[in-house]
């Protein structure tokens, strides 16, 4: 079946923050002009997923649920399937989103006052899980080598060895660079946090989004000893577009763990349930939607080829970072000499509402972030507006 992946439907009134921060900068509604910021896509929903719910709202009442065995052995088989990680239902913990999930895995797994590191620069919300409840971040930078990033391991090292540290905040795929880490780089990070008593909390809520040539391995995966000290952080809002559902999925094999964790949600999230229509959507994605994420990731990588064609021939100063997973492009702008705050109000002068690449730490500043999960011609039609805006600055 072939799926429509060029029609956008404007989301002015539904209450996206995305979309209504265009009109704090002179942006009409009626202008054909979208945001290529926040993490979520401007495609369609996946019918199957549309219809089954329509189905669903029919013939239930929509009332408190708890995840059905029915939920829980979609995600199961979705795991193996498509990740060749074999996991039990009971290791399925529910809570609304990610970022929940991680700020109450600080909670759990760490005390006020001790160090919870992560690779820099990094997904924002991460910082703020750290600071926010009194914990000592402790980054790893990443090195930029031309095209793509690559772990410090000998600062990563030094940095776990002080027996302050006791988690390691991972993020894999990497947002904002895009690194799928490889088995080999993810087997040798654990190595490091297991030799030091270091919890790992896993964000992998894109590793389904991975473009050709690399290969996404679920850290919980590679060993027992893995598993059994860590929390997998996923969901289907990423994949299918249901961020709205508020509907994710930690996935802890070590039952004491577990059931600390969960403790803490009673205690963080009051009553840590999430919607019966997201874990309904979740099952439906998972059940029905396999050949509409697939043609997603087709439209996600010629956008991406059509971002790094046009930089080559048009902008050589703007440096794409490799698109490995995500559909996230990091683009390095330094090359125009504008600081980072004068480079987000051309962008933004020029309609083009991006991430501004300092939010996700300093390492980040002159960087921007382009959501390239969105019909092709406005990926084009963005390219244009960028080349004119950028073209006065060149040197």
């Amino acid at each position: 079946m072939a799926y429509n992946f060029e029609h956008c439907t404007p989301r002015y009134h539904v209450g996206s923050g995305k979309w209504n921060e265009m009109a704090a900068f002179g942006v009409s509604p009626d202008e054909d002009v979208i945001p290529f910021s926040v993490a979520d896509m401007e495609f369609e929903v996946a019918p199957e997923i549309r219809e089954g719910l329509k189905e669903y709202i029919d013939r239930y009442v929509l009332g408190y649920a708890n995840p059905t065995d029915e939920y829980k052995q979609a995600v199961c088989k979705w795991q193996k399937q498509r990740h060749n990680w074999e996991i039990q239902p009971e290791w399925i913990l529910s809570t609304p989103g990610v970022v929940n999930a991680f700020h109450n895995a600080v909670q759990t797994f760490t005390q006020p006052g001790e160090g919870v590191i992560m690779l820099t620069p990094t997904y924002y919300p991460m910082y703020n899980s750290v600071k926010a409840n009194g914990r000592v971040l402790v980054g790893s930078d990443l090195i930029l080598k031309e095209d793509h990033y690559e772990i410090d391991f000998a600062d990563f090292e030094a940095k776990a060895k002080d027996p302050n540290v006791k988690m390691f905040l991972f993020c894999n795929p990497q947002n904002p660079t895009s690194r799928v880490f490889t088995r080999e780089e993810v087997e040798r990070l654990g190595r490091i946090c297991m030799d030091n008593g270091i919890f790992v909390c896993s964000d992998e809520i894109h590793y389904d989004l991975i473009m050709p040539g690399h290969t996404h391995t679920v850290f919980a995966s590679i060993s027992e000893e893995f598993a059994d000290h860590c929390a997998v952080c996923t969901a289907a809002s990423k994949t299918f577009n249901l961020a709205g559902m508020q509907t994710s999925a930690v996935i802890i094999k070590n039952e004491e763990a577990r059931a600390k964790f969960f403790a803490n949600q009673k205690k963080l999230e009051i009553n840590p349930k999430c919607s019966i229509l997201g874990y309904e959507a979740t099952r439906l994605a998972y059940e029905k939607c396999g050949g509409w994420h697939d043609q997603c990731l087709d439209i996600i990588y010629k956008n991406y080829r059509t971002c790094v064609d046009f930089f080559a021939k048009e902008l050589p100063e703007v440096k794409p970072i490799k698109l490995e997973g995500t559909y996230l492009l990091w683009m390095d702008f330094r090359a125009f000499g504008l600081g980072y705050e004068k480079l987000a109000q051309v962008l933004r002068e020029a309609r083009l509402f991006f991430d501004d690449g300092y939010i996700f730490g300093e390492p980040g500043e002159g960087f921007e972030r382009w959501n390239l999960a969105c019909p092709t011609r406005y990926v084009e039609e963005g390219l244009q507006r960028m080349k004119a805006a950028l073209l006065p600055y060149r040197k």
